[in-house]
């Protein structure tokens, strides 16, 4: 069932709830076209997040008082429709998402506290708005280990990390003091001062093996800025000698547009040429990874400057090559 399907759902068992007199499951499973099983689901849903549906015995029924509901926020409707479709578009499973129990908590209060004409046109916008996720490293089952770089950020406390991270493929044990926690290109990544390296790291959550918060604390420095330490990284690495490279790649013709419609990089500049192909112009912290998004666009794209970088992807398209070859 898709977002908007469930949200319809959820808009119009409230109403109902809501109208003055208590309904069995079996009249809410007509009124809704749906299973009595799913009306108990939503139901407990409901509950669960902290709405008082009560159950009458003597009527062997539910309803919804209006006298409990919060008051509602002076919201427009366009923000209402925002953050109900965002935060049920979170996926349900904890697995996937951190924060997927409280986005689910928040859409059912927001859900609960709007007045009826409200509801009802959010109702009727539903159907035509909706979010996807993107692709994404499942947490699960990392969870725990996330919970405990939020944990040490809250406190203060250092964290002790098993991290599988090593080029020779064994485990590190090593002692950090978190200072970030940042969800970026599909992962969750803990930017802490490593007391091995004594340096400020990222570390990808998802390849932590184990993790226990200690009772020794820290403070973050006052003039760390997470965009003054990711610098004009790509996304996240850069080459730790505190060189940058200009880069200017070729995007022909056929995918251009496509480039330009983006901003990839916060130091990108476009320049369109008379035969509608792209020179993509930027100033990168590390070569690592914009090799493989050239990469990505295959014979369309070729690297100008530098020459390490089109060295690299060129070594990387001859071992494709190889691939591919008969015997």
């Amino acid at each position: 069932m898709s977002t908007n399907q469930r949200l319809e759902r959820l808009l119009r068992l409230l109403n109902v709830l809501q109208s003055g007199r208590p309904f069995n499951t079996r009249e809410l499973s007509e009124m809704l076209s749906v299973s009595r099983r799913t009306i108990f689901r939503d139901i407990n849903l409901l509950q669960d997040s902290g709405m008082e549906i009560r159950f009458s015995e003597e009527k062997q029924g539910y309803s919804l008082p209006e006298s409990v509901y919060v008051r509602p926020l002076d919201f427009a409707l366009n923000e209402v429709l925002f953050l109900l479709i965002l935060c049920e578009s979170v996926p349900e499973k904890p697995a996937y998402y951190p924060f997927s129990e409280a986005a689910q908590s928040a859409y059912l209060k927001i859900l609960s506290s709007l007045p009826q004409s409200m509801r009802e046109s959010v109702d009727e916008l539903s159907e035509q708005v909706e979010f996807h996720f993107d692709s994404h490293t499942p947490l699960e089952p990392r969870q725990e280990h996330y919970e405990n770089c939020l944990r040490a950020l809250q406190s203060g406390r250092q964290l002790k990390l098993r991290y599988g991270a090593s080029e020779d493929g064994t485990d590190q044990e090593l002692v950090v003091s978190p200072y970030r926690l940042l969800f970026l290109r599909r992962n969750w990544y803990v930017i802490a001062r490593s007391a091995s390296h004594q340096e400020v790291r990222t570390f990808q959550v998802s390849r932590i093996q184990h993790s226990e918060l200690l009772e020794q604390t820290y403070q973050v420095p006052r003039n760390f800025n997470l965009d003054r330490y990711l610098g004009n990284a790509w996304h996240l690495i850069r080459d730790g000698h505190g060189k940058s490279w200009d880069v200017k790649i070729h995007f022909y013709k056929q995918v251009a547009r496509n480039v330009a419609e983006v901003n990839w990089h916060k130091t990108q500049k476009l320049d369109y040429q008379d035969d509608d192909s792209l020179i993509f112009s930027a100033t990168v912290d590390s070569l690592k990874e914009i090799v493989w998004w050239v990469l990505g666009y295959g014979a369309q794209a070729e690297v100008l400057e530098p020459r390490e970088l089109r060295d690299e992807v060129a070594a990387h398209a001859r071992e494709m090559l190889n691939l591919y070859c008969d015997d």
